[in-house]
C-alpha cells in the first residue's frame, strides 16, 4: 500500500477502513454471533459501530483533503486486473466529491443502523426464524461496504464493482421478508419486488457496461483522470454515445424514466431498508456518477440537455403518481423518484453543486420521513396487537374463542385484512404518537421546501439555475415542487389529523427512544442542513468545497423572485391539501375527495398511470409467451421430442437395431461365427472316427506316419 501523491499529511492511510470497517462488523456477526449467542442489542451494536467507524474514517479523510487544500489523493491497496493495456487496481480516490458522499453514506447509514435495532426488535415477522435478526444487520453492513467501494473508487470499473454490490444488497434486503405470508401481502409479492429491482437494475447496468466498453475502446482507460484527458480530443459522437449509455445506467440506479418502476415495489423491504437504499445511498449513485463524469458531460451539451430533460420529466411524472397513493411508504417512494429527478435535472444542467446539495439535504429529510413512516407503521401494529390481545383476553374470560380469529398481523380477529401502512386506516396519530408526529412534520416541511428548512435552500438553488438556462425544465420542476407540497400535506392530514379511521390507530403507541433519537438527529439536520450552502456571499461552503474537484462551479445568489414563487406555490399547495383533506377529514370507508372531481385523472394517479400494466402488455407478457414458446415448442417438442427422440435417438435405434443388429451382427458376425462352429463340429466328427479304441489301428497310424516321414526324407 502506498500513497500515490507527494503530499501525504493527514489520515489517508485509513482509506481501506472505509470498506474494511463494515466488513469487520459483518464478519463478527456472521462468525461469532451464533457461537457466543449474541443478543439482538449486541448484534445491532456491532453493526452500528462498524458503520460508525466508517463514518469516523470519512470525517478524517475529509479533514485530510481539507488541510491539503482540496488536493486529490490516491491510496493504492492492491493490483486487480492487468491484461495487455488493461490495468485495473483497487485504488481509493479521496477528493472533496468522494469524501462528501462518504460522509452522507456512512453518517446517515449509521443512524439507520441504530434505528433498525429498535425497529427489527419490534417486528413480529422476526419471531418466526432464528438468526434472521443477525442476517439483516449482516446485509446492512455489506451494503455500506459496497457503497463505500462505489464512492471511493478511482476508476469506472471500481465504481462498477460497488455499483453491482449495492444492486446485490438491494435484492437481499428488498426481498428480506420472502417468507412472510399474510392476507394483506402474500410472500410472492416480496420476492417479486426483489426480482423486479434486480432485473430492472441489470437493464440499466447493461447501458453502463456499454459505456465502459466504448470508453476503453476509444479512450484507452477506465481511470477517471485518464478518461477525462482522452475525452478532450475524442470525436463528439463517441462522447455522446458514452454519456447517453451512461444515462441508461443512471436511469436504472437512480430510478428515472423509464426504469423507475422498481423503486416503489422496493417498499416491500423493512422500513430501514427503504431509508438506507432510497434516501441516502444506492439511488443517489447515478447522480454521483454524472457529477463524477462532469468533465465528460460538459463536452457534449446535447447529452446534458437530454439528462436534464429526463430528470425534469421524471420529477413531474412521479409527483403526479404520489398524489394518488394510499400506502404511506409508497407516497414517499414516488417522492424519492421525483426528488431524484430534481437532482438528475440539476447535474444535467451543469448545476453540479446544486444537485449534490439537494442529494445531501434529501438524504437527511427523506431518511427522516421513511424512518418516521416506519415508526407510524409499528405504532399501528402495536395498536392492532393491543386489540387482538384484549379480544383474546375477553374471549378467555367468557370461556370461548371467537370464530375466525387469526394470529397473523395481516388481519384482525374477524379475519378482516389489515394493512398497517394504509393511510386510510390511520388518522389522529398526532395524539397517540406525538414525537413521531413532530418529527414527521419537520421532514414534511423540509421536503415541501418551506423556509428555513434544508429543502428550501437546495430545491431553490436547482430552480434558480433552471430559470436562468432552461425555461421548460424550470416550469416542470416548479410544478413538481407544487405537487410535492400538496401530496405531503395530503399525507400529513390523512395520517395525523382527524379521527382514527381504525381501532388500531386509536390505540397506536409511540416508538422507543432507540428509534426516535436517530430521528431527532435527522430532524436537526433537516432544519440546519441548508447552512451547508446558503446563497449569500461567503456562505457558499459546499460550492467552495466541491470546487476543489469540479472544474466549473457556479455560486448563485438568492433570487427573491424564484424563491418567492416556489414558497408561495408550496404554501398554496399545503393550503389546498388542508382544504380538501384537513378541513373535512377523511372518514372510515370514504373514497378519496379528489376521485370525483378529477375522475379518470385521479384514477390514473391511483394506478400509477398504468405504466406497470403497459410493461406487462408490451414487454413482460410477450416475453413470458416467447419463453413458453421457446420452452414448450422449441425446447421440448422440437429439440427434445423431434431432434433428440426422433432424429438422434431414432437414428441411433435404427442403426443399432436394423443395420448393426440385424445385418452386421446377426447376418454378418453371427453367421461367420456359426459357420466356424459348424465347420469345427464337422471336422471333429470326422476326426472322432479315427479314435476307435483299437491298438492295431493306432499301430497302423504310426506305421503310416513313419512311411510318410521316410518318404519325405528319401525324396527330398
Amino acid at each position: 500500500m502506498h500513497l500515490s501523491e507527494a503530499v501525504n499529511s493527514g489520515f489517508f492511510f485509513l482509506a481501506p477502513w472505509l470498506v474494511f470497517a463494515p466488513l469487520t462488523g459483518l464478519l463478527i456477526n456472521l462468525i461469532f454471533s451464533k457461537w457466543f449467542k449474541f443478543s439482538e442489542k449486541m448484534v445491532g451494536t456491532v453493526a452500528s459501530l462498524a458503520s460508525g467507524a466508517a463514518f469516523v474514517v470519512s470525517v478524517l479523510l475529509a479533514y485530510s483533503v481539507s488541510i491539503n487544500h482540496g488536493e486529490m489523493m490516491r491510496w493504492h491497496l492492491a493490483e486487480w486486473i492487468h491484461i495487455g493495456t488493461l490495468e485495473l487496481d483497487w485504488t481509493f480516490r479521496m477528493d472533496s466529491l468522494s469524501t462528501t458522499m462518504m460522509l452522507v453514506v456512512s453518517g446517515v447509514g449509521t443512524l439507520i443502523h441504530i434505528y433498525a435495532i429498535g425497529y427489527m426488535h419490534e417486528d413480529v415477522r422476526f419471531k418466526k426464524e432464528e438468526g434472521r435478526f443477525t442476517r439483516f444487520f449482516i446485509f446492512l453492513n455489506l451494503f455500506i461496504a459496497a457503497m463505500m467501494i462505489l464512492v471511493s473508487g478511482d476508476s469506472y470499473m471500481m465504481l462498477f464493482v460497488g455499483w453491482e454490490g449495492v444492486g446485490l444488497c438491494s435484492f437481499l434486503l428488498i426481498g428480506f421478508w420472502y417468507e412472510m405470508d399474510t392476507l394483506a401481502r402474500p410472500s410472492w409479492a416480496n420476492s417479486n419486488a426483489a426480482k423486479k429491482a434486480f432485473i430492472t437494475n441489470r437493464v440499466g447496468d447493461f447501458g453502463f457496461l456499454i459505456a465502459g466498453f466504448l470508453m476503453f475502446w476509444y479512450l484507452g482507460s477506465f481511470q477517471f483522470d485518464e478518461v477525462f484527458e482522452a475525452a478532450k480530443t475524442a470525436p463528439d459522437g463517441i462522447i455522446v454515445a458514452i454519456t447517453l449509455f451512461m444515462l441508461v445506467g443512471v436511469a436504472g440506479k437512480s430510478a428515472q424514466i423509464p426504469l423507475y418502476i422498481w423503486l416503489p415495489d422496493a417498499m416491500a423491504g423493512p422500513t430501514p431498508v427503504s431509508a438506507l437504499i432510497h434516501a441516502a445511498t444506492m439511488v443517489t449513485a447515478g447522480v454521483y456518477l454524472v457529477t463524477r463524469s462532469a468533465e465528460i458531460y460538459t463536452l457534449v451539451p446535447q447529452a446534458q440537455y437530454i439528462v436534464a430533460m429526463t430528470g425534469a420529466g421524471t420529477a413531474l411524472f412521479a409527483a403526479t403518481i404520489a398524489v394518488g397513493q394510499y400506502d404511506i411508504k409508497k407516497v414517499l417512494a414516488y417522492s424519492t423518484i421525483s426528488q431524484l429527478g430534481f437532482m438528475v435535472a440539476a447535474v444535467g444542467m451543469g448545476a453540479y453543486v446544486a444537485g449534490m446539495f439537494h442529494l445531501i439535504t434529501h438524504a437527511f429529510f427523506k431518511a427522516l420521513l421513511f424512518l418516521s413512516a416506519g415508526s407510524v407503521i409499528l405504532g399501528m401494529e402495536r395498536g392492532h396487537h393491543h386489540l387482538a390481545h384484549h379480544a383474546a383476553h375477553d374471549d378467555h374470560g367468557k370461556g370461548k374463542k371467537k370464530e375466525g380469529k387469526k394470529e397473523d398481523h395481516g388481519h384482525d380477529e374477524h379475519g378482516e385484512v389489515f394493512d398497517p401502512g394504509d393511510m386510510r386506516n390511520m388518522g389522529g396519530l398526532r395524539k397517540t404518537m406525538p414525537v413521531t408526529f413532530w418529527l414527521y412534520m419537520i421532514g414534511t416541511l423540509a421536503l415541501a421546501g418551506i423556509f428555513p428548512f434544508a429543502g428550501f435552500w437546495s430545491k431553490d438553488e436547482i430552480l434558480l439555475d433552471a430559470s436562468l438556462h432552461f425555461t421548460s425544465i424550470y416550469w416542470q420542476l416548479t410544478l413538481a415542487a407544487f405537487m410535492t407540497a400538496f401530496y405531503m400535506g395530503r399525507q400529513v392530514w390523512m395520517v395525523f389529523f382527524g379521527k382514527p379511521r381504525h381501532e388500531a390507530a386509536a390505540h397506536a403507541e409511540e416508538s422507543p427512544k432507540v428509534m426516535t433519537v436517530p430521528l431527532m438527529v435527522l430532524a436537526a439536520l433537516s432544519v440546519l442542513g441548508g447552512a451547508l450552502n446558503l446563497p449569500f456571499e461567503g456562505f457558499h461552503n459546499l460550492g467552495h468545497w466541491l470546487g476543489y474537484t469540479l472544474a466549473e462551479v457556479e455560486s448563485l445568489p438568492l433570487d427573491l423572485k424564484v424563491a418567492g414563487i416556489s414558497t408561495v406555490l408550496a404554501l398554496a399547495a399545503i393550503f389546498t391539501s388542508w382544504w380538501i383533506y384537513g378541513r373535512n377529514p377523511l372518514k372510515a370507508g370514504q373514497i378519496d375527495p379528489l376521485k370525483k372531481p378529477l375522475g379518470f385523472i385521479f384514477t390514473g394517479m391511483e394506478n400509477k398511470w398504468f405504466v406497470d400494466e403497459g410493461y406487462f402488455a408490451i414487454i413482460i407478457n410477450p416475453f413470458k409467451k416467447a419463453s413458453q414458446f421457446l420452452a414448450d415448442v422449441i425446447d421440448w417438442r422440437f429439440w427434445h421430442d423431434f431432434v433428440h427422440d426422433t432424429v438422434i435417438l431414432g437414428t441411433y435405434n435404427w442403426l443399432s437395431e436394423i443395420a448393426l443388429n440385424n445385418y452386421a451382427d446377426q447376418k454378418g458376425i453371427d453367421r461367420f461365427a456359426n459357420w466356424l462352429g459348424e465347420a469345427t463340429q464337422s471336422v471333429s466328427a470326422t476326426l472322432r472316427k479315427v479314435q476307435n479304441g483299437f491298438v492295431r489301428s493306432y499301430a497302423l497310424s504310426v506305421m503310416l506316419g513313419v512311411v510318410l516321414i521316410l518318404g519325405y526324407l528319401i525324396f527330398k
